[in-house]
């Protein structure tokens, strides 16, 4: 049996949202273009069927994909607390200078959003910890990084 994910009530919601447009107007929409391109005849030669049938086929690939994801996931709700755990936003300061970090799920990570996954390096070492702790890290080099919390919201 496959352990639940935790993600967020925000990231729950937009995974149902998308899996609502993917079964109803989407699919629709991709029923209607392949009955237009099957009536183009000779589907051996006919490209926009082809097209219509590899969209069709990611899709549905998409659909199952989403379906399994909610099915395998709970959603957390940060409680308060001092220590970090998945939702938690931290401050950090490694080698003087801070970096904000939100701790979520593989599902939800976004380095670019600085959401880093509670399974990365980083969020393994600041899971369970609370404002003061020091936490170091080996990097790629063998280099040591150490990283303070400041903060955790």
């Amino acid at each position: 049996m496959q352990n639940k994910q935790n993600i967020s009530p925000e990231t729950m919601d937009k995974l149902k949202e998308e899996l609502e447009l993917l079964k109803g107007p989407k699919r629709r929409e991709l029923a209607l273009r392949l009955k237009e391109a099957i009536s183009f005849g000779d589907l051996k030669e006919n490209a926009a069927y082809h097209e219509a049938k590899d969209d069709q086929a990611f899709l549905e690939g998409r659909i199952i994909e989403l379906e399994s994801i909610i099915r395998n996931s709970s959603v957390s709700l940060k409680e308060k607390s001092n220590n970090i755990e998945i939702g938690s936003s931290v401050i950090v300061e490694c080698d003087g200078s801070q970096e904000v970090y939100i701790i979520v799920s593989s599902i939800e990570a976004n380095p670019l959003e600085n959401k880093i996954s509670l399974d990365s390096p980083i969020g393994k070492i600041l899971f369970g910890k609370k404002v003061g702790d020091f936490c170091k890290m080996e990097t790629l080099d063998g280099d040591i990084v150490e990283y303070k919390i400041i903060e955790v919201k």
